[in-house]
């Protein structure tokens, strides 16, 4: 998205591991080797995933209030699995929160497809991210958009969250490592901005960098947060509080900014 806290509840997450499915070797000469796979059980995993993807999307979105279809079909197709480390992978389409290193989550599915709802995204949207993480939100905000642009704080989340979302062809998202709380002023104005972390207030940047029109999402708040969606006008913008929710807090910039506040 710097170092975060633990996910208490609704958080959108991110990610250090790489995509590629590695091995370690067992001595200073061992070469890695990616781990073979029959075509037959690699067709049979795929099937099991996707049957996965279909239940989570209907048991725990549609039934609920996710009613967007493009939200809807980009769950169904972005493969969750991919963006969970192995020893959570059975678990990638619960609905809960998984860990995926530095001290950090991945959100579950619902606050991913609600946040993206929220958006209201028009067609060829160009969106904005703060906090890449793993790139599950990217991806998904990918299938339907034209080009979405991910600033992640911690490096190392940046660099794999590339690669991942490389290897899958997602193709329409640039990742750059940084502090979010500037935005990227280079490639705005957005149709839409998503944050996966809570600032104590909204970084006054992501509110310069909307379209007219467009819309950002947003967890704000310190020991009590709210998801707020702000929509800019022409003449300024207005904001209106959807749910309480948890989020660890946004780091960099906006922590120092929230040190400074009585």
């Amino acid at each position: 998205m710097v170092s975060r806290a633990r996910e208490v509840a609704w958080t959108l997450v991110l990610a250090p591991w790489l995509g590629a499915v590695t091995s370690c070797g067992t001595g200073a000469d061992s070469k890695v080797q990616p781990q073979q796979h029959p075509p037959q059980a690699r067709r049979e995993g795929d099937e099991r995933q996707a049957r996965a993807r279909q239940q989570m999307v209907d048991v725990q979105l549609a039934a609920r209030d996710i009613r967007d279809e493009r939200v809807l079909a980009a769950m169904r197709d972005v493969p969750r699995d991919r963006f969970v480390p192995e020893p959570y992978r059975r678990h990638a389409h619960e609905d809960r929160p998984l860990p995926i290193g530095h001290d950090v989550t991945i959100s579950q599915p619902y606050i991913v497809a609600l946040m993206t709802q929220l958006l209201e995204l028009p067609a060829h949207a160009r969106v904005l991210e703060i906090g890449t993480g793993s790139g599950y939100q990217a991806a998904v905000l990918a299938t339907f958009t034209r080009h979405v642009y991910s600033v992640e704080i911690i490096e190392p989340l940046a660099t794999s969250a590339r690669e991942r979302l490389a290897a899958l062809g997602f193709d329409n998202v640039t990742v750059r490592h940084g502090d979010g709380y500037a935005g990227w002023p280079e490639h705005a104005p957005f149709d839409g901005i998503i944050v996966t972390a809570a600032p104590a207030e909204i970084p006054p940047p992501l509110i310069e960098q909307l379209a007219v029109g467009g819309k950002l999402v947003v967890p704000v708040g310190t020991m009590e947060q709210n998801l707020r969606v702000v929509t800019r006008h022409e003449r300024g913008h207005v904001t209106r509080d959807v749910a309480p929710v948890r989020f660890v807090p946004m780091t960099g910039r906006a922590a120092e900014d929230a040190e400074l506040q009585p």
